[in-house]
């Protein structure tokens, strides 16, 4: 017989296994850094020699009042930027896409409804980039490269589909809930603290804030766009600011 201390140690050992699984699961689907699941660009070496690289990443939009506004920022600051597009955004704002596309900023793919794609299937997943991938070549007539999975989550399927059709996944290593902010305050120091770090540690970084919300148009984004111009006023002396085409090979 089977003494009851024996079955609750081993009942526990097997809890402990999936649960020790399911954060492993968890950690490859939705941390930036992970590599478990496919490579995906975060952010490389910076350059042994010149200064340090930000790349300055806005997801979500694009939105009629607030990605104008970071256009007019970073214009002033000469800065490129790279824009994931959530696709039915972009196909109701096709004259600003093609805007930002004349501009010199980078656009990207943020599929067209915003799910989140590490609890999707296949079929849903491939439809999601396919049909924004279609929209927003045919607005701007060039190749779309570069691909954000929403939250950041993915799987093996979600990373498989994108390289079949010719996309760079693209990760972080800088971000902070910008989304919640009421004012810049709130933004700024996390990711310039961020910024530095990445420096110290030999490494470029790669910025997310957001200039729209895939759950509504209706929605407050001055702290981002603010914060976007600090940062910009604070490092384009020191650092230099890049799109993530200029990353592709650094993978």
């Amino acid at each position: 017989m089977i003494a009851p201390l024996e079955i609750f140690e081993a009942g526990l050992g097997t809890a402990l296994v999936a649960g020790l699984a399911a954060g492993g699961y968890a950690y490859a689907a939705n941390w930036p850094s992970s590599q478990i699941f496919g490579r995906t660009l975060t952010a490389p070496r910076n350059p042994e020699n010149g200064p340090g690289e930000i790349a300055l990443t806005f997801d979500d939009g694009p939105h009629p009042r607030w990605t104008p506004m970071l256009m007019e920022i970073l214009a002033r600051h000469g800065a490129g930027a790279t824009f994931f597009l959530v696709g039915k955004y972009a196909s109701t704002q096709r004259s600003l896409v093609r805007e930002m596309h004349g501009a010199g900023h980078l656009i990207g793919n943020h599929t067209w409804t915003h799910p989140n794609l590490a609890m999707t299937g296949v079929r849903q997943t491939r439809e999601e980039l396919t049909r924004t991938n279609a929209e927003l070549e045919q607005i701007i007539g060039a190749p779309i490269r570069y691909f954000r999975p929403p939250f950041g989550a993915r799987r093996p399927a979600t990373l498989r589909i994108a390289r079949e059709l010719g996309l760079i996944p693209a990760m972080w290593n800088a971000m902070t809930a910008d989304w919640d902010a009421t004012e810049s305050g709130q933004v700024t120091p996390k990711i310039a603290s961020l910024m530095e770090r990445n420096q110290a540690s030999g490494f470029a970084t790669s910025v997310v804030l957001h200039d729209g919300s895939h759950r509504s148009l209706e929605v407050d984004r001055s702290a981002s766009v603010a914060a976007a111009g600090e940062l910009l006023t604070r490092f384009n002396a020191s650092h230099r600011f890049v799109t993530l085409d200029s990353w592709g090979e650094r993978i």
